[in-house]
């Protein structure tokens, strides 16, 4: 009899179909697919050999199922993650992890209560390039970070073709570019610099056909121990380009994705130092998440998004519309 843990993913649609995909290839773990959609439940059952259902309660008192991971409509989240961990599961939860801050005293309180592990899916953790940059920044040569920069994009119609017709063109079910795209990366530079003390933002629809939410956001955000950081994100541009700089005193750190690398440049020094590390398909980082979630369950540390970031994430993006709303500078 096997004693590997079962992992219930509910929801599966793009992004649980990845987790699925992603939890079933590190080996270490059975799968159960559920979703309302029987169409959907039939290919993962063809594509992945796995165990489906449509009811994901019945399975949750099942006691060789010890994880769920939750990627369902954002709406969803908090009372399902929250029965999840009265059950006494661990529970990975989709980004973001909510539209409002409704529920999130049960959830915490739930969590607490349960001794079990749980995290928001905030994958750029999973990266070795921020970690790599973060643990340097961390050793202090460079002295704290005062200014920040993030310039990202892509033709997001190249990367989700079926864009106009997920949940993404909604906000009530998490779509727009606050809540789907810019969360990943304030998630990622509140982690390495700390939680957001107030920010202004402006956005709108600029080029994406087919839907009226936000695909260009920028924010000037103050963090909470004074740092500027300027967030720039579209959703339409050519190139599929990241890249963060810190700014501190005595040099600067540099972050590209898309050329899999981080460096260093001391002030006075003409040339950055550069590691790279090996491209990472798409499922890449996922992997590194999936195995990281599953050491966190068997109370190992690992550098996932906890639930308390996740929690301040929600506040960021609330505080980003409340700043298109009223023109003014938000306060988190």
């Amino acid at each position: 009899m096997s004693t590997l843990p079962t992992v219930l993913i509910i929801g599966c649609g793009s992004i649980g179909e990845r987790h699925l995909r992603t939890f079933k290839s590190t080996g270490r773990c059975h799968v159960i697919a559920c979703d309302t959609r029987p169409a959907i439940l039939a290919k993962m059952q063809e594509t992945y050999q796995v165990e489906i259902t449509t009811d994901w309660q019945p399975v949750l008192t099942r006691p060789e199922v010890e994880i769920v991971v939750i990627c369902t409509p954002a709406p969803y989240h908090v009372p399902i993650a929250t029965a999840v961990l009265k059950s006494g599961r661990h529970c990975l939860i989709e980004k973001p992890l909510a539209l409002s801050l409704e529920g999130m005293d049960e959830l915490t309180a739930a969590h607490a209560a349960s001794g079990r592990a749980c995290h928001v899916a905030y994958v750029n953790h999973s990266r070795p390039e921020p970690r790599a940059a973060k643990a340097f920044l961390a050793a202090g040569s460079f002295g704290p970070v005062r200014a920040a920069t993030v310039v990202c994009g892509q033709n997001f119609p190249t990367y989700r073709p079926a864009y106009r017709e997920i949940y993404y063109n909604n906000h009530a079910q998490g779509g727009g570019a606050i809540q789907d795209a810019i969360t990943h990366v304030v998630n990622l530079l509140e982690w390495i610099l700390g939680p957001t003390a107030s920010l202004l933002c402006d956005a709108g629809h600029q080029v994406l056909d087919g839907v009226e939410v936000e695909d260009t956001v920028s924010v000037v955000a103050r963090n909470q121990d004074g740092a500027i950081i300027s967030y720039n994100l579209n959703q339409f541009q050519a190139p599929n380009e990241f890249t963060i700089q810190f700014n501190a005193a005595k040099g600067s750190v540099k972050i590209e994705y898309h050329q899999s690398r981080w460096g260093h440049l001391a002030l006075g020094a003409t040339e950055w130092t550069w590691e790279t590390f090996p491209p990472l398909d798409r499922d890449g980082p996922f992997i590194i998440q999936a195995n990281d979630f599953l050491d966190a369950c068997t109370g190992q540390v690992t550098p996932m998004a906890t639930l308390t970031e996740g929690i301040q994430a929600v506040k960021f993006n609330l505080a980003c519309f409340e700043s298109l709303r009223t023109g003014a500078r938000a306060t988190i």
